[in-house]
């Protein structure tokens, strides 16, 4: 995205914000693709049968982003934070549904060398989307803005000056913090026992 675009997404946001229903319909064309590249990033890593598509998941994920009225949307990044945050929940809840149908059977299952910018640098064995997760909330119990970083850097995609932006924190910052959450994911998904998130 340009910059002059990266503006006039957050000027639509802003007027969206404000009541403005055009601005919505001029904001989607903008923001698709990019919203394709994020739910694509998802889906990839899945391999079951009836796995929702990434245009699913996008349609399913702006039905959901519409509805928010109460986000205070500050700029481009935070727009797609939260897009990639109802996406995961989409996908969560698909896949609990498909636990409770088939009793285990429906888990997604995530390779984690397609995660490995976000928990490993060696390729590792498959576990499923609900085994982040709870890793994940183990992190957020442990470090709220770690958990958070997590959800920006690996499920929106956001760059580490864009998430620095979000959290108001430093790109050194973030830097760090997103190599002490990194090691703390992996050792939760490969059992190798987490120890608290030090920042």
């Amino acid at each position: 995205m340009t910059i002059s675009t990266t503006a006039q997404v957050t000027r639509l946001l802003r007027d969206w914000q404000s009541g403005d229903q055009q601005a919505l319909e001029r904001l989607l064309p903008l923001v698709y693709d990019e919203l394709h590249v994020i739910a694509s990033r998802y889906t990839a890593r899945e391999w079951r049968d009836g796995a929702l598509q990434p245009t699913a998941l996008v349609n399913e994920a702006y039905v959901k982003l519409v509805d928010q009225h109460d986000v205070n949307w500050q700029n481009r990044a935070h727009f797609f934070a939260v897009a990639a945050q109802i996406m995961r929940r989409i996908l969560l809840d698909d896949a609990r549904g498909r636990l409770r149908d088939k009793r285990g059977g429906g888990a997604i299952a995530v390779d984690l060398e397609g995660v490995a910018a976000a928990v490993s640098m060696h390729p590792l064995h498959p576990v499923d989307l609900i085994a982040i997760d709870d890793a994940l909330t183990g992190l957020e119990q442990i470090d709220p803005e770690q958990a958070r970083l997590v959800e920006l850097r690996f499920y929106a995609g956001l760059t580490i000056e864009e998430t620095a932006a979000v959290l108001g924190s430093s790109p050194a910052s973030v830097k760090r913090e997103w190599a002490i959450a990194k090691g703390w994911l992996r050792r939760a998904l490969t059992g190798t026992g987490a120890t608290p998130a030090a920042g």
